[in-house]
């Protein structure tokens, strides 16, 4: 048996190696890598309401709602066109619209944040 470090995108792991000279090789005894940590979560403040974030990479066509508006769950927000497709975006839940953090003709990556609903 031998011992290697293997680096991964940053993360260290140990692992061992045996060699299997001729014949079958013995059943895999499966060792559990060193987990990398888990990035904490970036808390929202309490009250925060919902964010609404961009499922996919696209263009923001249209915005149809401003800061203090009230919605109905359902309603458009707005239109993302991603692979020369529009996409409805639309409101998680009924509330008001605490924040618009994007703007008609932005580009935006899969994750970005929309706008929150409170």
């Amino acid at each position: 048996m031998k011992k290697y470090n293997v680096n991964v995108n940053g993360t260290a792991y140990e692992v061992t190696v045996e060699e299997v000279v001729g014949g079958a090789a013995p059943a895999p005894v499966a060792a559990a890598p060193a987990a990398a940590p888990a990035p904490a979560p970036v808390a929202a403040p309490a009250g925060a309401g919902e964010q609404v974030k961009s499922p996919m990479p696209g263009n923001i066509l249209s915005v149809n709602v401003n800061v203090g508006d009230t919605v109905a769950e359902g309603q458009v927000l707005m239109i993302l066109e991603a692979m020369k497709m529009e996409n409805e975006i639309m409101a998680p839940k009924a509330g008001k619209v605490t924040s618009v953090n994007v703007q008609k003709g932005a580009t935006v990556e899969s994750g970005t944040l929309l706008c929150v609903v409170g």
